[in-house]
C-alpha cells in the first residue's frame, strides 16, 4: 500500500472514531477539531461556532487559489450495522466505517496532502450539512473570502460533477370545517378532501414535466412525504397538514413551481412556506448557470479531473455557486454506499483522489 493512502486511512480511522451525526449533531469546538488542529502543520487555523452544533474549521497555508470544502457530519447509523460504526475496518478492497463514503474519506485524504505536502492550501471543514441547515456555509460566505475556485467533496466515484438538482422542501396547511360527515359536503369542507385533491394534481403536473432535460437529467424529482389532519372517520376534518419536497431541474424556474403548486387547487392552502431551499448546480439564470458550467468544466479540464455526469442528490456546492463562485463537486466513493449500514469507500478511489489533490496543491493552482 502506497505511503499517502497508508496515512490517509490512519486519518480516516481517526476521524471516523469521532461521532458526528446528524442529528443530534452534538458537534463541539473540541474533538474532531481538536485532532485537526493538531494534524494541519503550518495552516493558519480558524474554528468557528455558530452554534447547535453547526462548526467551521477554516484553515490556509499559503496564498492557495483554490478552496476545499468537505462536511464532516453524518447521517445517524442504523441498526443493521454489523460492527460498530465507530470503528475503521480495512478489506483488500475497502474502507468501511460511518462517514467512510459521505464523505469523511475525503477529509482524511486533505489531511495526509496537508502533511505530504508544503504547497499552498485551504481548507473549509463544516459541520451542518447532514441537517439542513446551512449556517456554516452561509457563515463563511459573509466575509466572501477571495478564491478563484471552491471544490466541494461527495461522493462522485472520482468525476467531476458540474451541475445537479435544486431541492425545496414545503410545509403547507388546508382549512376545513368540523362536521359530522353523514351530510353533503362541499369541496371545501374538508381540509383532508382538499388535500387530497392537491396531491392528485400536484403528481399530474409532475407527470407533465416528465419531458423536461438538463445534463443527462429527465423530468421533475418529487415526494409527498407526510400528510396528517383530522378527528376520526365520521367527522369533517377540519385541518389537513401537508409536507412536500422537489427536485429541480437546473434549467427549472424553482420560485415559479413554487407558486404553481400553491394555487393547483382551490381554495388555496391558508399556510405555505418553504423549509429547506437549496439551489441548483450551477445557480443562476439559464445563462448565467450556464456560463459558469462552462467555467467549472474548463478547471476540472486543467486539473486533469474526469468530469462526470450531472446527479440527481444535492450538494453545498449549489451556495458558492449562487454566491458567485466556479464550483464542482469532486470526491471518491459512490453515493449508493452514503447513508447505508455497513457504508464504504473503495480503496483505489481514496488513494487517487489523495492523489490528485497532493497535485493539485503541488502545482499551486
Amino acid at each position: 500500500m502506497e505511503t499517502l493512502l497508508k496515512d490517509t486511512l490512519d486519518h480516516l480511522r481517526a476521524l471516523v472514531s469521532f461521532d458526528t451525526r446528524n442529528p443530534p449533531r452534538e458537534i463541539s469546538t473540541g474533538g474532531i477539531f481538536d485532532y485537526l488542529r493538531a494534524n494541519l502543520p503550518g495552516f493558519d487555523v480558524q474554528v468557528t461556532d455558530f452554534g447547535a452544533g453547526a462548526v467551521n474549521l477554516y484553515a490556509v497555508r499559503g496564498t492557495p487559489k483554490v478552496l476545499f470544502n468537505v462536511h464532516l457530519d453524518t447521517v445517524p447509523d442504523s441498526p443493521h450495522w454489523t460492527a460498530s460504526p465507530h470503528e475503521l475496518r480495512v478489506t483488500e478492497d475497502r474502507a468501511i466505517g460511518l462517514g467512510a463514503c459521505d464523505i469523511k474519506g475525503a477529509a482524511a485524504a486533505l489531511v495526509a496532502v496537508a502533511n505530504a505536502s508544503q504547497g499552498d492550501m485551504a481548507l473549509l471543514l463544516s459541520t451542518d450539512e447532514e441537517a439542513n441547515d446551512a449556517r456554516c456555509i452561509e457563515g463563511f460566505l459573509k466575509d466572501k473570502p477571495a478564491y478563484d475556485a471552491i471544490i466541494v467533496a461527495e461522493p462522485t466515484r472520482g468525476e467531476a460533477v458540474l451541475a445537479h438538482r435544486g431541492i425545496h422542501s414545503v410545509q403547507m396547511r388546508f382549512q376545513g370545517r368540523a362536521g359530522h360527515a353523514s351530510g353533503e359536503q362541499k369541496p371545501s369542507d374538508s381540509a383532508l378532501h382538499q388535500a387530497i385533491r392537491w396531491g392528485a394534481a400536484a403528481l399530474d403536473h409532475v407527470q407533465a414535466l416528465s419531458h423536461e432535460r438538463f445534463g443527462g437529467l429527465t423530468g421533475l424529482r418529487f415526494n409527498i412525504g407526510k400528510v396528517e389532519g383530522g378527528i376520526k372517520a365520521n367527522v369533517i376534518a377540519p385541518t389537513g397538514d401537508v409536507r412536500f419536497g422537489f427536485r429541480p431541474l437546473p434549467s427549472m424556474d424553482a420560485d415559479a413551481l413554487l407558486e404553481t403548486f400553491r394555487t393547483l387547487v382551490e381554495p388555496t392552502p391558508v399556510e405555505y412556506g418553504e423549509t429547506f431551499r437549496g439551489d441548483s448546480l450551477p445557480a443562476g439564470d439559464t445563462a448565467t448557470a450556464e456560463a459558469r458550467r462552462l467555467a467549472a468544466r474548463d478547471l476540472a479540464d486543467e486539473l486533469d479531473i474526469p468530469v462526470g455526469n450531472a446527479v440527481d442528490f444535492w450538494t453545498e456546492a449549489a451556495l458558492f455557486s449562487k454566491a458567485g463562485y466556479i464550483s464542482f463537486v469532486y470526491g471518491p466513493g459512490d453515493i449508493a454506499q452514503a447513508h447505508t449500514a455497513d457504508e464504504w469507500v473503495a480503496l483505489d478511489q481514496l488513494g487517487q483522489y489523495a492523489q490528485t489533490i497532493l497535485r493539485i496543491v503541488e502545482r499551486g493552482i
